[in-house]
């Protein structure tokens, strides 16, 4: 099964009870990184893919921070799709790269995309990437992002599937915190605010 999230953050202090930006009400980063890492155990196993779009933690440049982060990358499950946020440095990226590791049926731990990738499913296109695109008109066309935690963009076919997306309320059962939206979710989502935008028009 695929899944998708973005902006974990982790390691951010500012996250941390942060009642105005994310909303992140937390006592303190080890909290906020353990119960991500927990909901996505108990959402993601080692046969699924997830593509993480962007801002996975906010470290200094040092190969410490970078062996405590990729710590916490081994106790995910599943594979894991990489696009770049602007908290992502090409340095992290190069030490995850060098540090890869053959997966389940021969494929490795982290696949990496600098702006995005396009996927296909439920008759529909997929641009996944960290900021969000302007489409412009088409019924079939839908952008996943992250970036804008807590806020969402005003267009139809934009989808924020960060932590912090309030597009999470559009779900019957919304995920844990931390943990990925399926694809199911995603296209709740997507039918969802396609039906709220269609009630504006009257």
């Amino acid at each position: 099964m695929l899944y998708f999230t973005a902006d974990m953050h982790f390691f951010d202090q500012k996250m941390v009870y942060s009642p105005f930006f994310a909303k992140r009400m937390f006592l303190n980063v080890a909290q906020m990184n353990q119960t991500m890492i927990n909901n996505w155990k108990q959402t993601v196993t080692d046969d699924d893919v997830v593509y993480h779009l962007g801002d996975l933690a906010l470290i200094p440049s040092k190969k410490a921070a970078y062996q405590q982060l990729f710590m916490i990358l081994q106790q995910l499950p599943g594979r894991i799709v990489l696009i770049k946020g602007n908290h992502d440095s090409r340095a992290l990226f190069r030490y995850l790269a060098k540090h890869n590791y053959q997966f389940i049926n021969g494929d490795f731990k982290f696949t990496f995309h600098d702006v995005g990738c396009l996927l296909k499913f439920a008759h529909q296109q997929f641009f996944l990437t960290h900021y969000p695109m302007m489409l412009g008109k088409g019924g079939n066309r839908i952008n996943l992002h992250g970036h804008i935690h807590h806020a969402s963009c005003n267009t139809v076919n934009n989808i924020n599937v960060g932590v912090d997306s309030p597009e999470k309320e559009y779900l019957a059962a919304p995920p844990l915190f931390g943990a990925p939206f399926s694809q199911k979710q995603v296209l709740e989502m997507v039918d969802k605010k396609r039906q709220d935008f269609q009630k504006m028009q009257f």
